[in-house]
């Protein structure tokens, strides 16, 4: 039986975390997994406490936020399975949820990653995630399938290939990380997913999707639905993502298209909604990009 290392990240939300947990005790069925919770910098260290209430997991503490893709590359350093599931805090599983990750894995030799079906924890007939299309390397975009629609079984069966899997439910194959590596740091935050994607795919691997697996997700509880901090991470980060993987001329054109469409209509829309505080931190994302190489780990945001 394959074992699954199952890694999350905390990050000030204990609370949410212990329903992730609660979730794992209460309907996984999968009979070889491995538990990995990486407290990342949290204001209070609660590991102590989960320890006592849940002995079979792991609790690793970090004394600084590392960042998403640090916060979980820490705690693949810990895992021994076969398949890394890394999900986020904010999530709560379903039956069968495993072992359906694992079958696709089975079913086709070259798969390096697979998603399941996202629905919003708020609305569980409601599709956060069914697959993503590829990459618009003009306009440094991509769209995410059946969003918003209401789950009526229309994706079901399906397991097939997709653009890019989703950051808050992702299966890996260990093999594929030995190949491609772990999650870049230096985006700490936002689009490390897709940057990973494409770096296992170039290792020769499939990315997939399987829709007869389902998760609940709980969307930006850690970091809410908009903050300078989501801000300066999605502007930075999306343009970092097109420097490292679009064509010099791809990125001629993605260079032109963000200064002439999605500048001004950002200035727009933060004037429109008085977030004047958004100007300066989105200004500052895109200044980054001036004075730093790619791999460069300042990022350039007082965290």
């Amino acid at each position: 039986m394959d074992l699954v290392s199952i890694v999350t990240v905390n990050f000030n939300q204990p609370a949410v975390t212990e329903e992730l947990l609660q979730s794992i005790l209460q309907f996984n069925t999968h009979p070889a997994i491995e538990v990995i919770v990486v407290d990342n910098g949290s204001r209070q260290d609660w590991t102590t406490d989960w320890r006592a209430r849940f002995p079979d997991f792991t609790f690793i503490r970090s004394e600084e936020n590392l960042g998403f893709a640090g916060g979980n590359n820490l705690g693949i350093a810990a895992a021994r399975g076969n398949y890394y599931f890394l999900i986020n805090n904010d999530t709560e599983i379903t039956d069968g949820l495993i072992q359906t990750l694992v079958k696709t894995f089975q079913l086709h030799p070259k798969a390096g990653m697979v998603s399941p079906k996202i629905l919003y924890a708020e609305d569980r007939h409601l599709i956060q995630y069914a697959g993503y299309t590829a990459m618009n390397f003009l306009t440094g975009r991509n769209k995410c399938v059946g969003q918003y629609e209401t789950d009526a079984g229309q994706y079901n069966g399906v397991s097939t290939e997709t653009g890019y899997v989703h950051g808050a439910a992702m299966m890996v194959r260990k093999t594929a990380t030995e190949k491609a590596g772990l999650m870049d740091t230096n985006y700490f935050l936002y689009y490390e997913e897709l940057d990973w994607g494409e770096r296992i795919k170039k290792a020769g691997y499939e990315l997939y999707v399987n829709l007869d697996a389902a998760i609940y997700h709980k969307e930006s509880v850690s970091v809410g639905k908009r903050s300078a901090l989501k801000e300066y991470f999605m502007t930075r980060n999306r343009i970092l993502f097109m420097r490292k993987h679009a064509s010099p001329l791809a990125f001629l054109g993605f260079c032109a298209y963000y200064a002439f469409v999605v500048t001004p209509r950002n200035m727009l829309t933060y004037l429109k909604n008085r977030e004047y505080g958004f100007i300066k931190v989105f200004f500052s994302a895109i200044r980054w990009h001036f004075t730093h190489k790619p791999d460069s780990p300042d990022l350039g945001y007082p965290l």
